[in-house]
């Protein structure tokens, strides 16, 4: 038996480790992502700050695997019917896939907005956010605007405002949200939170404030507003992958497209055995990975058909133990209804990367993260 798993992201990865150790020697598995590297998503914030961290970020899918193979392609196309799977480097047959390519950034159409912004996706899109916000700190009254606020455009925003603040810059941050607040879909006292948390750190935050289109030096807004911009950042929404032709298909509890093909985390829309939407996010996506991990080794412990299999199917379940998100040097998070900012919410913080990076196998690298996020910043700069 095959057994695919497409993307190494934070559910491809996580689901992949996991099958190494439910899965008989006999079963093969295959790794399949763009990049050899596993890339912590998260944390790709802080290297427009600290490009130094990017090494530390970085996690070679080799050195954490036993013995999956990684093939390095691309994903053009997924045939369920015939159970193959086109890559740029060929045709790949399995018996079993698990999609997990993720999302990509979507531009909804807007006017200049792809031209103009950049996102937040890979470390070249941190190293040249780095380089714009350097260059835009040497003008006369410089304004960075970052589109889009859920967790990836507040954490990018703070992350500007600090780097504004080291660098001696009067650089104006704004940060703009279509809705009516900062991480919608969240619950309001961790709204409430992150946006007080933005404002201490002087971002400019500006709910109800859509996007219309950009050019080379402005933002404009559906009100017709225009912000000034030396730099845009756009963190506004996903789509899927190309190989679900830009979808992201809805899936239930049993996290299955069809008897033979799982999928989850970012690349589709999880609805969990309660009923209630999952959110896009890197807990939900490694949650996820242990449901279907329980599938496919039932499964093969099991030695039925495939066709059959959807009765063995585990469901899953979406109970998040709260939220977490840096501001800056600051953070934000949420334990059951309580809500902790400043040291409690970073060190919070330096813990779910700590257990992250620990459980995908990366262990010197998760020392190395802690160890920056404990000692205090100006000790950093001099060490």
């Amino acid at each position: 038996m095959h057994v695919v798993v497409l993307g190494a992201g934070y559910a491809g990865l996580p689901l992949t480790r996991l099958l190494e150790e439910a899965l008989p020697e006999t079963v093969d598995i295959t790794l399949v992502d763009e990049s050899p590297d596993h890339l912590v998503q998260h944390e790709l914030h802080r290297v427009i700050r600290r490009p130094e961290l990017a090494a530390a970020i970085t996690v070679p899918l080799p050195e954490v695997l036993e013995r999956a193979s990684v093939r390095v392609a691309h994903v053009e196309a997924i045939d369920r019917d015939e159970r193959v799977v086109s890559l740029s480097t060929g045709a790949l047959s399995y018996d079993v896939a698990a999609v997990c390519l993720g999302a990509r950034t979507a531009y909804y159409g807007l006017e200049g907005v792809r031209e103009h912004a950049t996102p937040l996706k890979r470390l070249s899109h941190a190293n040249r956010i780095r380089s714009g916000a350097l260059a835009a700190f040497r003008t006369d009254d410089p304004g960075l605007v970052v589109g889009g606020a859920g967790l990836s455009g507040v954490q990018v925003a703070g992350e500007l405002a600090a780097f504004a603040r080291e660098e001696r810059s009067d650089a104006t941050i704004t940060i703009l949200e279509r809705l009516g607040s900062v991480a919608p879909g969240f619950p309001e006292n961790f709204r409430r939170a992150v946006r007080s948390a933005l404002e201490e750190q002087g971002v400019d935050v500006r709910t109800d404030a859509a996007v219309a289109r950009a050019d080379g030096s402005h933002v404009v807004l559906e009100s017709g507003e225009r912000v000034p911009s030396d730099q845009f950042v756009w963190t506004g929404g996903i789509r899927g992958a190309d190989a679900l032709a830009g979808e992201r298909p809805t899936v239930e509890s049993d996290l299955r497209l069809d008897d033979r093909t799982f999928a989850l985390g970012d690349a589709v829309r999880v609805v969990d055995a309660g009923g209630e939407p999952v959110p896009a996010s890197a807990q939900a996506a490694v949650r996820e990975a242990r449901t279907v991990a329980e599938s496919i080794a039932t499964l093969v412990a099991d030695d039925e058909t495939i066709e059959a299999a959807g009765s063995h199917s585990e469901a899953f379940t979406f109970e998040s133990p709260g939220w977490v998100v840096s501001v800056g040097d600051d953070a934000v998070a949420t334990i059951g209804s309580r809500v902790l900012t400043g040291r409690p919410a970073t060190a919070l913080k330096t813990t779910v990367g700590l257990g992250y990076l620990s459980g995908v196998g990366d262990a010197e690298n998760a020392v190395g993260l802690a160890y920056r996020d404990l000692l205090p910043d100006r000790l950093q700069r001099n060490h």
